[in-house]
Parts: C-alpha cells; sequence; structure tokens
C-alpha cells in the first residue's frame, strides 16, 4: 500500500460554496481501514499480536507516523489495545458500535460551520477539565505537538494532522477516555471541516499568526490550572475560525435563528 500524498484542495478552485465537495482519505485513515478489514474478516482473531511498527512500515510502504495514527484509530475504535511491554493486540469485538458520523455527509459549508459549532461545544469544556488534570508530562506534550504544528505549516503544509494530534492531546490531558472515543468518532468529519478552515486561514499571514497565538492560549491556560481561562480560550479559537471564514468571504456571518422562523 505505498501511496503518495498531494494535495486536494484548492481554495482558488472553488465555485459555489454549496456545492463544495470534500475528500478525506488518508494513508492512516486507508491503513486502519485495512487493518481493520483482517480484524472483521477473521485473519487477525482477539489476542493476536499486531505486528510492530516497523514491520507494518515495511509491509505497507508507508512511515512509522502512518502506522502510529492508524493503530491509534483502532485502539479508539476497541478494536485493538496496548499491554505495557508486549505490545498491540486485538481485542474481542464490541457489542455493539458507537454512534459514527458519516464523511460523505460533509457537502456543503453549511455542514463546516456545524462541525466548528459541535466542536466548539464539545472542546471548550474538554479543555476546561485538561486544565484540572494535566499533569506536567502531558502540559510537555501539548508543547510537542504544537512545535509540530508550527513546523508543518512553515513547511508550507496545512497542518491539519498534527492540529488533530493538538486537541487529541488535550483529550488525554483530561483523564477522561471518553473525550478520546468522542474525538475518534468525529475526527474523519471534523477533518474535512478543519481542511476547510486552515486552506482559507493559510492564504493570510495574519490568520495563521492568530491562530498560533489562540494555540499558545490554549496551552498557557491549561499549564496555569485555569479552567475558566481555558474554556474560553478554546471557545474563542473556535469562534475565530469562524470569524475567518467570513472575513475570507467562504460564508455569511451566522444569524440567529428563532422559534418560528
Amino acid at each position: 500500500m505505498s501511496i503518495s500524498v498531494s494535495a486536494r484542495f484548492d481554495p482558488k478552485a472553488i465555485g459555489r460554496a454549496d456545492e463544495l465537495r470534500l475528500e478525506a482519505e488518508r494513508l492512516s485513515d486507508r491503513l486502519a481501514a485495512r487493518i481493520a478489514e483482517r480484524i472483521d474478516g477473521g485473519a487477525l482473531q482477539p489476542g493476536d499480536r499486531l505486528p510492530t511498527e516497523v514491520q507494518f512500515a515495511a509491509a505497507y510502504g508507508v512511515s512509522r507516523t502512518v502506522v502510529r495514527e492508524a493503530v491509534h484509530q483502532l485502539k479508539s475504535q476497541g478494536l485493538v489495545r496496548s499491554r505495557q511491554g508486549s505490545g498491540v493486540f486485538v481485542t474481542t469485538p464490541p457489542a455493539h458500535r458507537a454512534l459514527a458520523f458519516d464523511p460523505r455527509l460533509l457537502g456543503s459549508m453549511d455542514a463546516v460551520v456545524q462541525m466548528v459549532e459541535l466542536r466548539r461545544v464539545v472542546e471548550g469544556e474538554m479543555t476546561a477539565l485538561a486544565a484540572r488534570r494535566a499533569t506536567r508530562g502531558q502540559v510537555a506534550e501539548l508543547r510537542r505537538a504544537l512545535a509540530a504544528i508550527d513546523a508543518a505549516t512553515d513547511d508550507g503544509q496545512l497542518g491539519v494532522e498534527q492540529d488533530l494530534a493538538f486537541h487529541r492531546a488535550i483529550a488525554e490531558a483530561t483523564g477522561n477516555p471518553q473525550f478520546l472515543r468522542l474525538l475518534a468518532v468525529m475526527e474523519d468529519y471534523a477533518r474535512d471541516a478543519m481542511t476547510v478552515v486552515k486552506a482559507y486561514e493559510s492564504m493570510r499571514a495574519d490568520f495563521m499568526e492568530q491562530v498560533r497565538a489562540e494555540h499558545r492560549a490554549i496551552v498557557a491556560a491549561i499549564e496555569s490550572g485555569d479552567e475558566s481561562a481555558a474554556r474560553r480560550a478554546a471557545i474563542r479559537h473556535h469562534r475565530n475560525g469562524e470569524k475567518r471564514l467570513v472575513t475570507s468571504g467562504v460564508i455569511k456571518a451566522p444569524g440567529v435563528r428563532r422559534a418560528g422562523r
């Protein structure tokens, strides 16, 4: 499965916003799907140990980072779990499936805004909990995640995957594994929305600097243990993302929907 990744989103190529269709097909998504198929098909049984990152990378022609991301997805889906010092093992299949968004539903800019709104609600409280509970090690991981975003954008990339990893690190810092599971459900859908937002933000240096400042404010609030400041910083980040789309002319300023209208 040696696959090259190319840019698939060009803001200048957009016609009508309500006809926008997005694609999300990452290497890690495809690898996770391949492994999940082997589990569902019985090639990998409960209790089986997965190959190592190095073995997976060699077998499928991808990087260890891609393998790590794919395995993270499988863990979030409850298909595999880690055993300290032993590796990653296939779990007993869950009795029923959890809530899942269908990425194909993302066919308009309205859906992009809906995901921004959903993330604002979820991540506001998630970030507040992280401020209350984060360890020094988790704060250090957040700072590493920020550095990865900066490195990606400095290299001319959108930094979508690095940004998603940053928000997963915040979820980790809550100490509540359900946040990680919820983000995993949202992630494919959120990835498309984030790709749109970041594509437009990348066209203006002032937008890029605003995003960096917002991320730094989130980490600073978490590090200081200030729950209120962390909540405000996370909500502000998502509200500003929506405002940047308005400023870019991608969406209209959101109105207030009243009963009966």
